[in-house]
């Protein structure tokens, strides 16, 4: 017997908080479970370009610092080349471009070690500016948030980028430059993320 569509009922939704660090990120939370935890070396050691540390805080509406953040980052090596079947070949030994990191549970601050991405030849054509892509996941979260960081230090680059272009209105573009600076000889960028309210940061429905 068929059963009538239009008399089921919506499956009930969840979001990903509070234990999603435990089983994507085990061992950040303490738990020595997996020999290789998937997803922390970024760049691996063969990859070049320049060294870089991307790092930030997950604030809600009103400036305090979420602590149970999960990001997925994803990128390009330095030549704008994604770790991709159809690229084998045209990385490095050990680039994988993807990593995941959580949220220090005291601080809320979270960051990675990587190389800086070149620029990315977009599907339509256009070159990108050179970025990072990133999925974010936390408690209160029904659905992932996907958002890019951008480089301060690419400017003209990143007046050009087709995906910046689409943001009307220049405060909001804003939201998505990582801020350059250097901390005892080594590149940081500094990348804050605003959940919602002032200053919310520019994320995509893709």
């Amino acid at each position: 017997m068929v059963q009538d569509l239009n008399y089921l009922k919506e499956t009930p939704s969840q979001t990903a908080g509070p234990y999603v660090h435990i089983g994507l990120a085990p061992g950040a939370a303490g738990f020595d479970i997996y020999q290789q935890e998937l997803g922390w070396d970024i760049a691996g050691p063969n990859a070049a370009g320049e060294r870089i540390r991307v790092e930030g805080l997950v604030m809600d509406g009103i400036g305090s610092p979420v602590k149970d953040v999960l990001l997925e980052a994803w990128q390009a090596n330095a030549a704008g080349v994604y770790a991709h079947p159809e690229h084998e070949g045209e990385v490095e030994e050990g680039f994988r471009g993807w990593g995941r990191v959580i949220t220090d549970f005291d601080s809320g601050e979270w960051g990675f070690d990587t190389v800086k991405p070149g620029p990315v030849m977009g599907r339509n054509g256009q070159m990108m500016a050179p970025h990072i892509n990133l999925w974010i996941v936390a408690r209160g979260i029904n659905i992932g948030l996907n958002t890019r960081l951008y480089f301060s230090d690419e400017g003209t680059a990143n007046a050009a980028d087709p995906v910046i272009n689409l943001i009307e209105w220049e405060k909001r573009r804003q939201t998505l430059i990582a801020q350059r600076s250097e901390r005892n000889g080594k590149v940081v960028y500094r990348f804050d993320i605003t959940l919602q309210g002032e200053g919310e940061t520019v994320f995509f429905d893709i």
